[in-house]
């Protein structure tokens, strides 16, 4: 068996360099269809100059134009400015009008039951058509033992010890911790930390250690604890939970994660579970656009959504430099939010959900290519992280930030925007590009931890100050980029420091493969109480004087 394992292996690392192109990369995806479309993407940047079109640079122009009728505000507006238009008429005709009212109440009592009766229609067809509620009534998130905890030296050492990396790929993946902004608390599969020396004792085979069972275990200790933290706080029986998420996107065993979590709390089989896989950093979110649907059609219902991701089976071994990054950035990390539709819950809850905003860009090949699991020549599995990322990013985010505008920004900001186009447009002004104060519809922002750049970046084209963005370097050097649930360590972050009051609201955005930039807003509901001994003073100094 083992025989015709290895000749299995041999075939395939040989059809892979015979396939491949002669241009010097390792990379190599054994998906025929892939492989062409990713050789699509390197004739265009080769001869087209301007194919990099997307940059963050294009976020500064703000939003384009807009439907004014998607903005509830703007409509309301619109509609008291109608009013206040004819009420002078109805001033100069108040003798005709009392003389109208009178006639009504003269009018049969047949007559009166039907208008009532198309009235109160009109006002129970709206109840039921107005969205329901979703309420977010608590988080949880995984904080890792202190075994598990990483630092420079240690990853070094366990680098090292695989026996796998040359010493261009050590000395490349250093460099790069160096620079990542990640701290030594951080936390690392301990299946790789202290199992990795197996890998050189078994002739460098990566299944010593990169395998199904030290990836189940890292799923377990991060789902468990997530949740039993959750359960606990909340006083909750897992038996009345009625919806189940679970997102990860590179570890998705038969039977699935929500399955796990059906089997350990003993879940009633009426529960309805959900496993989004492969959506990348941004998946966390999906799950809460998702919930959000699931709420409006299951009454009263009670739903868990938990966000991680899984290292083990994803440490690459090999010495392709884009596939390398994801070594010394991704972390472990995950998540459990509670939500739920019940009108009872609004008093102790903490937010509700007032906007999700999904874009996916996938269409474009530069964007499906920028983030890709695959295989390099050698048949070692690893992510791959294309230079154009930063640009598709920000072609990403400015479409999402177009159409969540209209939805969050008031009135006022909508005229200085129009009258600035305005002055660009038909006055021929020269005129810097405008930018929203995004100030104005947010109080407290939860960026997605991609790395110090993509903080930087995202902090000077929102114009965003470094409090704005705090959360983020706070949670990068703690945990970490851990995925999807990066955005509920910020939101914890915000809470802990006791910042988040009574109708503030809170925009978490996250960017994920695909290529997708996803938005949710929150309102606070109730003030969060400050728990302040939960933020590490070290790590906060260190964020504050970086």
């Amino acid at each position: 068996m083992a025989a015709i394992e290895q000749g299995s292996n041999s075939l395939r690392r040989r059809n892979a360099t015979e396939g491949a192109p002669d241009n010097g990369s390792t990379l190599y995806s054994l998906a025929e269809s892939t492989r062409l479309a990713w050789e699509r993407v390197r004739r265009l940047y080769a001869t087209d100059p301007n194919a990099r079109a997307y940059s963050f640079a294009d976020v500064r122009r703000g939003y384009n134009s807009y439907d004014p009728l998607t903005s509830k505000k703007i409509v309301g507006a619109i509609c008291c400015g109608l009013v206040a238009a004819l009420l002078p008429d109805a001033y100069a005709k108040r003798q005709r009008l009392f003389h109208f009212a009178q006639d009504v109440l003269r009018a049969r009592i047949e007559d009166i039951a039907i208008v009532v009766g198309v009235l109160a229609a009109l006002v129970l067809a709206y109840n039921f058509r107005k969205p329901t509620p979703v309420y977010l009534i608590d988080v949880e998130t995984f904080q890792p033992p202190e075994r598990y905890h990483v630092t420079v030296d240690r990853f070094m050492k366990t680098t090292l010890a695989s026996n796998k990396f040359d010493e261009d790929a050590i000395a490349f993946q250093k460099k790069l911790l160096g620079r990542s902004g990640i701290g030594d608390k951080s936390a690392f599969p301990v299946g790789i930390l202290e199992h990795c020396h197996t890998i050189a004792e078994n002739g460098g085979d990566e299944r010593a250690v990169c395998n199904m069972h030290f990836a189940r275990e890292e799923a377990e200790l991060v789902l468990f604890s997530c949740l039993d933290a959750l359960l606990v706080r909340n006083n909750l029986d897992p038996k009345s939970i009625d919806i189940l998420i679970v997102n990860c996107s590179l570890f998705n065993p038969t039977p699935s994660l929500s399955a796990m979590l059906v089997n350990k709390y003993k879940m009633r089989s009426s529960v309805r579970t959900y496993n989004l896989a492969g959506m990348g950093c941004s998946a966390g979110l999906i799950s809460i656009d998702l919930a959000k649907d699931l709420l409006q059609v299951h009454r009263k219902a009670t739903c868990v959504v938990v966000s991680t991701e899984n290292i083990t089976q994803n440490w690459y071994l090999g010495r392709e430099r884009s596939m390398l990054i994801t070594n010394t950035l991704f972390r472990m990390g995950g998540a459990a939010v509670l939500l739920t539709n019940k009108p009872s819950a609004r008093s102790r809850a903490r937010y509700v959900l007032r906007h999700t905003v999904r874009t996916h860009v996938g269409a474009d090949d530069l964007a499906y290519d920028s983030i890709f699991q695959m295989e390099d020549k050698t048949g070692l599995r690893g992510v791959k992280l294309s230079k154009n990322i930063m640009d598709v990013a920000g072609g990403a985010l400015k479409k999402n930030v177009t159409t969540l505008a209209p939805l969050v920004f008031p009135l006022t900001e909508h005229i200085k925007f129009g009258l600035h186009l305005l002055r660009k447009k038909v006055l021929n002004e020269d005129l810097p590009p405008y930018i929203p104060d995004f100030h104005i519809a947010f109080q407290h922002f939860c960026i997605h931890t991609g790395g110090r750049a993509v903080i930087d970046v995202m902090q000077e084209a929102l114009k965003l100050t470094k409090q704005d963005v705090e959360a983020s370097r706070y949670a990068l050097r703690r945990y970490g980029n851990t995925s999807s649930a990066s955005v509920w360590y910020e939101l914890k972050f915000h809470e802990n420091m006791g910042r988040v009051r009574r109708g503030e609201r809170v925009w978490q955005i996250a960017f994920g493969s695909g290529f997708k930039c996803n938005s949710a807003v929150w309102e606070c509901v109730n003030d969060v109480p400050q728990e302040r001994h939960l933020v590490s003073d070290e790590v906060l100094e260190q964020v504050r004087t970086a």
